[in-house]
């Protein structure tokens, strides 16, 4: 037998909490059982073809039994497959997968264990409160609450728990909150001793409720709490006044939708990421080939030929190198003729090939690009201008009413990916508080994907790179509420920032 099972723990909350051997694993695996809690994100990073298996439980009942899921994680590593058994926080820890190990054991099936970060120790830290303290908490002690105390045969000695020092995590005890708490009061636990209920910890939708053990199952009720939660009684729940950091990041709980092509949505993702929202990324533009490169080819053999080369895009840069290299040419090309970029992304882009940007406009835009010709002068100066086959004419019209001769050609075409149309359906009913446009294609291809509905984004706030974006927009239907000063994805993150914080002080 050549197939091995990996039992492997994703981490709490976001994806960001897997480990890098939990990652590798994923990305390499035939088949990917996967639970409830795992998430989604996290599946993308499956490679092409893998076999995804939805095997969560859910409270209350639903989804496989485990001996089903025993079974089926036997079956497939049979085949010899790599068979990845992926479940949230650590499988160690509550998580059944000492018993899914037995099974493989039993069956002479290999495997090996990954670990992952527990949501009892994640949980509290992303609420700012830390298991242990000096002063505070030497030991803290994890226990289920999957069992009401009282019940015949528990496991749970709520009697020795109530009498043990330090801090008490309680993992999956929110639907039997009130039996614990009143078993550790009963049992001699004060009822003012410092609690907070962690619902969804370390991940985007966090909320936490604190108060004291006799009071925090009524406050967290009072606030909608509901699974999964994780309980932290004790005294180093008072640090959380002075030590929260994830909840009060500038956009933390905002979803804001996020419309660049795959390849390039993971920097914006990542900026929002870091500043507490939760990136709902929807590819609206998908770079396609074109059918006839003979009009490009014949451009970029004869560069020479040109004053500049203006690029308005990393896109665009790719495609106009991607053809250099299939023509057997590499930067050598752009010898003696001089390169633009619209802003410091696409001058980036073009550094990673070995041309250094002879112009980049302060203003990251494509008027910024004109006004900055237009300092320098471009009578009589001839630009080749490659891009999408569907842009605006900005940079063309501006180009040409300051007397220079432009060649404007397709090097790429942009398309709405129709696979995506029922993703846009659903990420626009499960609700965004924004939604970021960094080109004015990003609009028109999210529109046609919406069948032309604009309505569809009405409860949403529109967020535009650039005034060029912000026109399409308003031409689609679109009414934009913000518009980057600084037209990258560090300006839009940061006028987003300021938009949310004006609408809180107004609300």
């Amino acid at each position: 037998m050549t197939g091995l099972a990996c039992i492997v723990g994703a981490g709490p909350g976001g994806p960001d909490l897997i480990t890098v051997g939990a990652l590798e694993r994923v990305r390499s695996a035939d088949v990917i059982l996967y639970d409830r809690l795992v998430d989604r994100r996290l599946l993308e990073q499956a490679r092409p073809g893998a076999e995804l298996i939805d095997v969560g439980k859910s409270p209350g009942g639903g989804g496989l039994e485990q001996a089903e899921i025993n079974s089926l994680l036997v079956d497939r590593t049979r085949s010899d497959a790599l068979v990845v058994r992926l479940k949230g926080g650590d499988p160690f820890v509550f998580g059944r997968g000492g018993e899914e190990a037995e099974a493989l054991r039993r069956e002479g099936v290999p495997f090996e264990i990954v670990p992952g970060v527990s949501s009892a120790i994640a949980a509290p830290a992303y609420a700012g409160i830390p298991v242990t303290h000096r002063g505070l908490s030497s030991s803290f002690t994890v226990v289920t609450g999957s069992e009401a105390p009282g019940k015949p045969g528990s496991d749970v000695d709520w009697e020795a728990l109530a009498g043990l020092g330090g801090t008490l995590v309680v993992l999956m005890g929110w639907r039997n909150i009130a039996g614990i708490v009143e078993a550790l009061i009963e049992h001699g636990r004060s009822p003012e001793t410092p609690a907070a209920l962690v619902c969804r910890g370390a991940g985007p939708r966090q909320q936490t409720v604190t108060g004291t053990l006799g009071d925090v199952a009524d406050r967290a009720a009072a606030a909608g709490v509901g699974p999964p939660v994780v309980a932290v009684i004790g005294d180093v729940v008072t640090l959380r006044d002075r030590l929260a950091w994830f909840d009060n990041r500038p956009l933390f709980g905002r979803r804001i939708l996020v419309t660049r092509t795959r390849e390039q949505a993971g920097e914006l993702s990542r900026l929002l990421a870091l500043r507490g929202a939760c990136a709902v990324e929807l590819p609206t533009i998908e770079i396609r080939p074109l059918d006839d490169y003979a009009r490009l080819d014949a451009a970029l053999s004869s560069l020479g030929a040109y004053d500049w080369v203006v690029l308005g895009s990393v896109n665009a840069v790719d495609a106009v190198f991607g053809r250099l290299a299939s023509m057997g040419l590499d930067s050598r090309a752009f010898g003696g003729v001089r390169v633009a970029a619209v802003g410091q992304a696409t001058a980036a882009g073009l550094r990673g090939r070995g041309i250094e940007a002879d112009l980049v406009p302060a203003d990251h835009s494509a008027r910024g690009l004109v006004d900055e010709f237009r300092r320098r002068g471009m009578k009589d100066g001839r630009a080749l201008l490659p891009r999408a086959d569907v842009a605006p004419d900005t940079l063309p019209r501006g180009l040409a009413a300051l007397g220079a001769r432009v060649d404007e050609v397709t090097a790429y075409r942009t398309a709405a990916p129709d696979s995506l149309r029922a993703a846009a359906a659903e990420a626009l009913e499960n609700g965004v508080d924004a939604a970021a446009f960094t080109s004015s294609s990003t609009v028109t291809n999210l529109v046609r994907l919406l069948d032309g509905g604009a309505d569809a984004l009405s409860a949403a706030a529109i967020a535009c790179i650039g005034p060029v974006t912000a026109e399409t927009a308003d031409r689609l239907g679109l009414k934009v509420a913000i518009v980057g000063t600084e037209h990258t994805a560090q300006g839009l993150v940061r006028a987003l920032e300021e938009y949310f914080a004006d609408d809180e002080q107004l609300s």
